[in-house]
């Protein structure tokens, strides 16, 4: 509900020593508001073993919220990590409160290959392109890209589905949010079609190029994460 985004290619030789800078382990904490009003808190944690990663994100709504998502949402996504940064094998959408909904998306690079399987249909995605994300690992590929970008396009696989997403890159100034100011680059989503979400993402260069704010917007609606508390390498 509240991921998406990005991920742009570079030379192997660009990707191989940003990853080497890269963090081991990253733990943020954002709040989530809804139209101006706190929703509830998403905590995220990346952790690096070799050259496998796991990222798990976990979405709960505050007390006055619960009775519309009284469970926890969580993405996990799992993969290696390349080269050219994150490469996931399999991600998965979960809701405590509906195992039902479980939906996950496995990828299988050598064929390139993504199979999607939600309520117990299941939908192969041929053609899979190099460097292609899931909706969490998007976010954090930006740790392993230097230079950064100013314009990229790539694929990024929900559980559901998989859509070519396209990003422009500015300068997003000086940002406050409840962790402290922060010197930001914009990424915003561009070319999509009307019925698709409205997205925007300010990462912090001076910090390992973690997203301090995104925003999604659909039908009158948008959606802030803003960055709360993070820790590095811990």
């Amino acid at each position: 509900m509240f991921r998406i985004l990005l991920l742009a290619l570079f030379s192997a030789a660009l990707f191989s020593a940003a990853a080497q800078a890269a963090p081991d382990r990253i733990s943020l904490e954002y709040e989530v508001i809804r139209n101006g009003l706190r929703l509830g808190t998403v905590t995220d944690t990346f952790t690096r073993d070799g050259n496998q990663y796991l990222l798990v994100s976990e979405t709960r709504a505050a007390d006055g919220f619960r009775i519309f998502m009284p469970g926890i949402v969580r993405f996990e996504s799992r993969g290696n990590v390349t080269a050219e940064g994150l490469q996931p094998l399999q991600f998965q959408h979960i809701r405590s409160d509906a195992p039902n909904k479980l939906a996950t998306a496995t990828f299988d690079w050598n064929k390139h290959q993504v199979r999607h399987q939600y309520k117990g249909n299941s939908k192969l995605h041929e053609n899979l392109l190099p460097g292609s994300q899931d909706q969490l690992s998007v976010l954090y590929q930006f740790a392993f890209m230097s230079p950064l970008p100013t314009e990229y396009e790539l694929e990024v696989a929900s559980g559901k589905s998989i859509k070519k997403h396209r990003y422009l890159g500015s300068d997003g100034g000086v940002i406050t949010t409840p962790a402290g100011p922060f010197a930001t680059r914009l990424y915003q989503r561009v070319g999509h079609a009307a019925d698709d979400k409205s997205v925007s993402v300010w990462i912090a260069p001076a910090r390992h190029n973690l997203p301090v704010q995104v925003s999604i917007s659909q039908d009158g609606v948008t959606l802030e994460q803003r960055l709360v508390r993070y820790r590095v390498g811990e």
